[in-house]
């Protein structure tokens, strides 16, 4: 009989945590909320709540009587053992568990002298965490307690992966909203217009893997007939890399504006990108400098190739390599003269990214510098912006159902005939 009413007590009171649980708290304010209503049912003095983190395999203390930062692989002690286990254990004397880790009450002060564990399952049978309750204040944890504690964790698992998941909704939303807000921002740092250099006609394109890429490219005007030119990728896709590329930008427009020799800006550019970087991140570059009276280009191209030169006259094709190491990986100390091309009529300059060149189709085979010769060799009278979007078209076409693998920039400029 006694029984029977301590059950119907119990069950009210999980229905009252229930109803309290059901109000719509973010995600901290309801664990909060967990711990508070498990120590009050069973009249206990403490209650963690750790959250399972799938990508690192650990049990985070997310919410805690007294604890905070501490992270436990899932897979040790004795909530290790409730989350692999899926089970209840309820430890009478925590000092004498040789599961129990002594190592926290040291670091907190507290001493644990009872307690129950139980695993918090979500839907579809997932671990959402693990509940801890400590230290029953008029004896141990009975059967009872665990009739109570199991019931209480079945709804708190439920409302706690509702919880969570919408807080990983919004913080989705608000990603995906700062990505849109840093594409718009890449985009708006593209070529509006191509530049008017007597002489020349210029294309490009830029076509990111992500919502944002790390590949960039810009035209510099230095006044009526001079013209610099930037081509880069930075190494990875996403935000990161985006900004590297932006930085780029950034600092070559500055460089001009001080009045910078090539090998200056180069040099300045890429040692600053040294100190800024991590160590395993650098910025693959092309710095020329068109001259239309001339109709010479001098470039340095740190990692960046190979830069291709169509020449009309003899219908043969140069392709440069790399000048240099990429920006960002080492100081330069000893930068090596620019190479120097001459443009004759109908020459044709390209900067294109690997992401054009690496193109592969669903048998891994890439598009390649041949793909590219065969657009530019079937299209003679074509624009440098048709050339461009050919040379788009052709590649996705031999990709076939092939996703982009990595971010594509096409850049020509094209010497017109007299």
């Amino acid at each position: 009989m006694t029984q029977g009413i301590n059950d119907t007590q119990a069950l009210r009171q999980i229905l009252e945590v229930t109803r309290k649980l059901a109000a719509p708290f973010d995600l901290d304010t309801m664990l909060t909320e967990v711990v508070n209503a498990s120590r009050e049912v069973l009249n206990a003095d403490r209650g963690t709540v750790f959250l399972y983190d799938s990508a690192a395999d650990e049990l985070v203390v997310r919410v805690g009587t007294g604890l905070d930062n501490i992270r436990i692989p899932a897979d040790k002690g004795i909530v290790g053992e409730s989350a692999q286990t899926r089970t209840l254990i309820n430890v009478p004397d925590c000092y004498a568990d040789e599961r129990f880790n002594r190592a926290i009450d040291k670091q907190t002060g507290y001493r644990s002298r009872c307690m129950l564990t139980i695993p918090l399952i979500g839907y579809e049978d997932s671990l959402v965490g693990v509940l801890q309750i400590l230290n029953k204040k008029n004896g141990v944890f009975d059967a009872q307690d665990e009739f109570v504690a199991q019931a209480l964790a079945a709804q708190a698992a439920v409302v706690l992966h509702r919880a969570k998941i919408t807080e990983q909704i919004i913080e989705s939303e608000r990603l995906d909203r700062e990505i849109t807000v840093a594409r718009d921002v890449q985009m708006g740092t593209l070529p509006k217009t191509m530049p008017d250099i007597p002489g020349y006609e210029f294309g490009g394109a830029f076509a990111p893997t992500d919502q944002t890429g790390g590949d960039l490219y810009d035209f510099v005007p230095i006044d009526d007939e001079r013209l610099l030119l930037l081509m880069g990728d930075a190494t990875g896709h996403g935000i990161g890399p985006a900004l590297s590329a932006t930085q780029v930008r950034a600092m070559l427009r500055v460089a001009v504006r001080l009045n910078s020799s090539l090998d200056e800006a180069f040099v300045h550019i890429n040692d600053q990108l040294c100190e800024d970087l991590p160590d395993d991140r650098f910025v693959t570059g092309f710095f020329g400098l068109l001259d239309s009276t001339t109709h010479s280009l001098i470039f340095h191209s740190g990692g960046q190739g190979p830069i291709m030169h169509y020449r009309a006259g003899i219908s043969e094709y140069e392709w440069h390599p790399a000048t240099t190491f990429p920006l960002g990986y080492m100081p330069q100390t000893n930068l090596a003269a620019p190479v120097q091309a001459n443009l004759e009529p109908g020459d044709v300059l390209g900067l294109i990214s690997d992401g054009i060149y690496e193109y592969e189709n669903e048998s891994g085979m890439q598009f390649g510098q041949q793909g590219v010769i065969n657009v530019i060799d079937n299209n003679p009278a074509a624009s440098a912006q048709q050339l461009v979007d050919k040379i788009m078209s052709a590649a996705r076409r031999h990709g076939g159902s092939a996703p982009q693998a990595d971010d594509i920039t096409i850049v020509l400029a094209r010497r017109l005939h007299e």
